[in-house]
């Protein structure tokens, strides 16, 4: 079966091939001229100007187009920040290759641990999301939380994971950046057509392709995955029961050139997911639903849809002196949650919720830089996006006595509807200034204002100093101070009070609006070079945040719902070693670190009337903090008499996410097990890297250790989830 999708895949690709070939190449226009051999330095007029003859060969677009790259990475420079790179040859070599999820790359990096294993999201120093993800210096607006990034990694060429204090462009969400540059800066057709699959029925055929014509470039992506194990397993067994899922992401990208100073760029792409909510078996109802009071937990049918589009265009200029870039973007998302159609649900909670939740979010980002003098380059953005989000529910619940107890097995509807429109508006001002060869300050100042849940505003200043004594060493200290406006997101707070004398009632009333968390941040690092092949790296950084935004599960549903501690503090340091030298490459990092809370100040009504009441005078341990996190590995590159061998193994390491007290007094008093997953590749390039068969064949969890990452005990957590078992998987790709 996988030989003959294979068969299919290859066919249909080289169809698609010839397509956007004659495509392209009606669209595209006759090539520009040379504009300078030197892609770092910028041309003169005359020699920017197209030849006479509109005829020019590949190697002079690239040249442009690699200056225009250089040009727009002026721009958005991450100066005195903490940066973790993967190239695209990075992921290439990983167990599992471009088809692993972007999670699981990015535990690679310091300072990143994972919570729920199917979600898709991570915990960047600890902190619950507030991830920002770029394209191409581009701010992708994301859907809803819960279900990770709208792209994969096989769109990157790299991937970078930014971290600490930033400068004054980054904004609203600050934990770590994600800034992903995509495939489309060669100019040579390329591309990979390849099936990947193995344990838990899973299915992931997928296809790149690359190209040029004269002045424009383009790349596509699209990918199938189908398993039985979209989410994380709530139990120990290898397979898990009802959690089937179906993903589909599709991705394009187009590049045209202008002039030598100018191109535009349109980008978009889609994800789309179908996820079952798994089940457990042995559970026993606690209500009765017309007269009936048993249900087989394992036969409960909950599922989720997740759908996502966005689109960027972007128009960038290279000048003399000033380098700008202006990028409209749209994104819509939109989730369905839907209960047990057999009532199940109301049987063993007392209430279902059938949910839809639809965003709309539109908005530009502007960005320049502008060259002042030898010692000082000035950089100014803008951004504004407005987001309309609506919510709609039909909640059945059962009425009950003044002591909880059921007084009829008739369910009673009651619907919820509610609608938002959000702005956000953000401008920036920083100076980049050379004091001595060796010593690089960088200060601004960014102006944030968020309207929708609340309105706020904030100015927050950002400085950071570079020094680098030698060309091997680099050591950086900054302060950035943050604002992170509160999500889009719906939670019925006007409504708490329908459900007085019911099973959906809530032990608090209090749903006081979420608001945006502020957040001082000091960091110190330093990164040394050994000998040209060993790299060590330490940072350590201190954060006091009022009003920090955490999540928790809506009800039955996978939507994350907001809420707010009035006060958090968050303290870590990052170790990291890499060293690469001819075939061999292997990484190393480690991180200590905890965040701390106290007070729950809005939607309070999620909550125990015992919990908020502790939190009240007490800092606790957020649910998603741990003390120790690592992550490591190694791969080799050994050409052979066929090509090249590619072995590699990776790994996690956590110390254990927080859990009820044992004693039952102290919310997140508790902690998970420590666990580490070993994961193990072996591939085999047949022919050339360029364009070769590669087949591969993977192992996660390579000793098949059981373990839990969280229990669904404390603050802020959902149902128990654990890590998956082994699992066996199989890969074959074509590059041409």
């Amino acid at each position: 079966m996988v030989l003959g999708a294979w068969s299919s895949l290859v066919d249909w690709t080289y169809r698609l091939k010839y397509l956007l070939l004659c495509s392209a190449a009606l669209c595209a226009q006759p090539a520009l001229a040379a504009s300078n051999a030197n892609t770092s330095a910028k041309p003169n007029a005359d020699a920017a100007k197209p030849a006479d003859d509109d005829q020019s060969s590949p190697p002079e677009i690239v040249v442009t187009a690699q200056r225009l790259n250089a040009a727009r990475e002026s721009i958005d420079p991450s100066i005195g920040a903490t940066t973790a790179r993967f190239a695209h040859t990075d992921l290439e070599v990983q167990p599992g290759g471009i088809d692993r999820g972007l999670k699981n790359v990015l535990l690679q990096a310091p300072g990143v641990s994972q919570d729920s294993d199917g979600d898709g999201e991570v915990h960047i120093r600890n902190e619950h999301g507030n991830v920002q993800y770029r394209l191409n210096g581009v701010t992708v607006p994301q859907g809803f939380t819960g279900f990770g990034p709208l792209v994969d990694p096989r769109v990157a060429e790299s991937i970078e994971v930014i971290t600490g204090a930033l400068p004054a462009q980054y904004g609203f969400r600050t934990s770590g950046v994600v800034n992903m540059k995509t495939r489309a800066q060669g100019f040579d057709f390329d591309g990979d057509v390849g099936i990947y699959g193995g344990s838990n029925g899973t299915l992931v055929p997928s296809f790149t392709l690359r190209n040029s014509a004269g002045r424009l470039s383009y790349f596509l992506s699209g990918s199938y995955q189908r398993n039985d194990l979209g989410i994380a397993n709530p139990t120990p067994d290898r397979r898990a029961i009802h959690d089937r899922s179906e993903q589909w992401r599709g991705f394009g990208f187009a590049s045209y050139i202008l002039s030598p100073d100018d191109r535009i760029s349109v980008f978009g792409g889609s994800a789309i997911g179908k996820f079952q909510q798994p089940n457990q078996a042995g559970l026993t109802p606690v209500y009765v639903l017309n007269g009936r009071g048993t249900f087989d937990s394992t036969k409960l049918d909950q599922n989720q849809r997740q759908d996502a589009w966005f689109g960027v265009m972007s128009y960038q200029h290279a000048g003399e002196r000033v380098d700008f870039q202006v990028s409209p973007f749209v994104r819509r998302a939109k989730a369905d949650y839907t209960p047990d159609p057999q009532g199940g649900n109301l049987l063993f909670n007392g209430v279902d919720t059938a949910l839809t939740q639809a965003s709309l979010a539109l908005g530009v980002q502007a960005d320049a830089s502008f060259k002042a003098s030898d010692s000082h380059t000035i950089r100014a953005g803008l951004f504004f996006q407005q987001d309309n989000s609506r919510s709609t529910s039909v909640n059945r619940v059962f009425a009950v006595d003044i002591n909880g107890n059921q007084t009829s097995d008739a369910a009673i509807t009651v619907p919820v509807a509610e609608h938002l429109t959000g702005r956000n508006y953000s401008a920036y001002i920083q100076d980049e200034w050379r004091l001595l060869d060796t010593l690089t300050f960088n200060y601004g100042v960014r102006f944030d204002q968020t309207k929708g849940l609340v309105s706020e505003h904030q100015f927050s200043p950002r400085a950071g100093l570079v020094w680098k004594p030698d060309d091997a060493t680099t050591v950086h200290v900054g302060y950035a101070r943050y604002f992170t406006p509160p999500p889009l997101i719906l939670i019925g707070k006007g409504s708490v009070a329908a459900f007085n004398g019911t099973t959906g009632a809530a032990e608090i009333l209090t749903a006081d609006p979420v608001r945006s968390q502020r957040e001082h941040l000091f960091d110190v690092g330093a990164q040394h070079l050994f000998g040209n092949h060993l790299t060590l790296g330490i940072d350590a950084y201190y954060k006091l945040a009022t009003n920090l935004l955490d999540d928790t599960t809506l009800g039955g549903t996978l939507v994350l719902a907001p809420f707010n501690y009035a006060r958090s503090r968050n303290w870590g340091i990052e170790a990291s070693a890499s060293y690469a030298h001819g075939p061999v490459h292997a990484y190393f990092n480690v991180a200590r670190g905890e965040q701390q809370a106290k007070a729950i100040v809005s939607s309070q009504f999620l909550f125990s009337a015992s919990d908020v009441s502790y939190i009240q005078d007490h800092y606790i341990f957020t649910d998603h903090s741990q003390k120790w996190t690592s992550s490591g590995g190694g791969s080799l590159n050994l050409p052979n008499g066929i090509g090249h061998f590619q072995p590699s193994i990776d790994f996690v390491y956590g110390s254990g996410l927080r859990a009820e007290d044992p004693a039952g007094i102290v919310p997140n008093g508790g902690t998970q097990q420590p666990y580490v997953q070993v994961n193990l590749g072996i591939a085999q390039v047949i022919g050339s890297e360029e364009h070769g068969l590669t087949v591969r064949f993977d192992v996660i969890n390579l000793f098949d250790k059981s373990y839990l990452l969280h229990d669904g005990s404390g603050v802020g957590a959902g149902q128990s989830e654990y890590g998956p078992r082994r699992g066996f998987f199989f890969g074959l790709r074509k590059s041409f």
